[in-house]
Parts: C-alpha cells; sequence; structure tokens
C-alpha cells in the first residue's frame, strides 16, 4: 500500500503500531501557537509524534519574509529522520481542522522528494467520533535517516509570480477565505487585500458538510471549472503564509490535477515589500 494524498480512519486503525507507518499530529492554532501542543499531550492518534507550526514546520521571520517561511530543508530532514521517517515510510499526517495545517506537512515531504505521505480525511475529530484509540503516552521512537531529495521546482517566489501575472500567462489562487481575500477583514496581517490578478479559491470549498474531502470527481469538477482551460502546471496556489494553499494543492493531486505550485510566501511576504501591488474587492 502506498498512500500520497488521503488516507480513511479505518485504514489508519489498522497500522496503529505498524513501524512502517509514522504518524504526525499537527494541531495548531496560529491565534494560540500553544494550544495544538496542549491538545497533543491531552490526547493523541497512537504512536504519533507532534509537529509545530512555528518551531518545526518554519524558519525563522525575516523582514522580507511571510509568517511561515520554509523550514531550511536540511534542518527538516534531519528532524523527521529523529522521529523515525526514511525513504521506506508511510507518513500520516492529521490536525483537527480538517487538514487546514497538515497540509503543510504534506506538502513539505514531497518537497523534500518524500511522496508516500497522506493526510487523514476528517482528521482527529472523525477519529474521536468514531471511538478510536487515543493515548497521551509519548511515542517510542526507533530514529531513522531521510536523505532528502529536493525539489524546488514545486514552488514560486514573489518575483516568479509577478511575472507570470505580468505575462498574463498561468492562475494564481488564493486560498483564503473570501473576506479575507476581498479585504472586508484582515485578522493576521498588516494589510487587508489581494494580490491583483488572483482569483479566490477557499479551501473550504474542497471538504463536504462532514469535514472530509469532497469525491475525486466532484473536486476535479470543482478545480476544471475554476481553472477554466489553464492547465494545472500553470496553477500557482497561495494563501496568508504558505500553509493552507497546500490544501487546495492536495485536493488537485487527489483529482488527478497534477503540477499546481506553491507561492510558498504569500500574502504575508507579498505585503512585506510596500511596492508589490495589493487590490480588494471581488
Amino acid at each position: 500500500m502506498r498512500l500520497t494524498t488521503l488516507v480513511d480512519t479505518e485504514t489508519l486503525s489498522r497500522h496503529v503500531g505498524d513501524p512502517r507507518w509514522i504518524v504526525v499530529d499537527c494541531r495548531f492554532v496560529l491565534s494560540n501557537p500553544e494550544a495544538g501542543r496542549r491538545a497533543y499531550a491531552a490526547g493523541h492518534v497512537p504512536g504519533a509524534r507532534y509537529a509545530h507550526l512555528d518551531e518545526d514546520l518554519s524558519s525563522p521571520l525575516t523582514p522580507a519574509s511571510g509568517r511561515h517561511p520554509l523550514p531550511f530543508p536540511n534542518v527538516l530532514a534531519e528532524k523527521l529522520g529523529r522521529w523515525g521517517i526514511d525513504k521506506t515510510s508511510q507518513v500520516v499526517v492529521y490536525d483537527d481542522t480538517f487538514g487546514a495545517m497538515a497540509a503543510r506537512l504534506w506538502w513539505l515531504l514531497r518537497w523534500l522528494g518524500h511522496e508516500t505521505v497522506a493526510l487523514l480525511d476528517g482528521g482527529y475529530p472523525k477519529w474521536q467520533r468514531e471511538g478510536r484509540p487515543a493515548t497521551p503516552e509519548l511515542p517510542v521512537i526507533q530514529a531513522a535517516q531521510l536523505h532528502p531529495t529536493i525539489n524546488n521546482a514545486l514552488w514560486v517566489g514573489a518575483d516568479q509570480v509577478q511575472e507570470m501575472l505580468r505575462a498574463r500567462e498561468g492562475l494564481l489562487a488564493d486560498a483564503r477565505a473570501e473576506e479575507r481575500f476581498r479585504g472586508d477583514i484582515e485578522p493576521l496581517d498588516k494589510v487587508a487585500g489581494h494580490v491583483p490578478g488572483a482569483i479566490n479559491m477557499p479551501y473550504e470549498d474542497n471538504l463536504d458538510f462532514s469535514g472530509e474531502f469532497m469525491s475525486d470527481e466532484a473536486l476535479r469538477e470543482h478545480y476544471l471549472a475554476a481553472l477554466s482551460g489553464v492547465t494545472p502546471d500553470k496553477v500557482v496556489q497561495m494563501c496568508g503564509s504558505g500553509v493552507t494553499a497546500c490544501h487546495n494543492i492536495l485536493a488537485m493531486e487527489h483529482a488527478g490535477l497534477l503540477g499546481a505550485k506553491l507561492y510558498a510566501g504569500s500574502w504575508s511576504e507579498w505585503i512585506a515589500d510596500p511596492n508589490r501591488p495589493v487590490t480588494k474587492g471581488g
């Protein structure tokens, strides 16, 4: 079995305790950075390690960066190895926000060349609703080595985004909620609005009413309608800081629409340079 996009709770439950399956808890609250760690300490999927968005899945901030700069790849690979991940591991990532945070680690592992990673569909809330096992106990970890094969073709920077828009090539999609995209509110960043020329594709639209991903057929129809003839490999996904945009990339991959890139710095990096254009409204 080789899972590369989603895994259901029943499948994961059959592999709890399997040393080849490494589970990572990515719960995180942007407004309360310690909330996820406390939730993990209270109870998690047995064997799960904890990944902190700021400390583990990002590098330190700089004046020109967004809120969650990409981690240094060799530092991340060494950390993942300490968690027991190597090239043979089936990694499963989860959170309690329907994949909004965990999709970041899904994307990062693919960036490092490890594609055997899947997001737990429905996340920890579904796991709990179904009465599946949970524990506060820390896992016993057998350290491994993950040798990264970094694929920097999976992401772009602000200059590439500007050039794409100038040339009117490709499509820039913003995964933030509609009210943030329009600039009606901005709870996290110092400037409201969006990149001129971007379209709004909120990551929540990937989900059905249960909080699970829509079927691959429904996702494919949803994205093909939005792409309006643009091929998937010409799509760049962004959000506030390069986290929830990964949710859209995962959804596209699950629907068989391959090759979308991540604008890693996203809105919070874009507005760090006051010379970059900003617009509001629909």
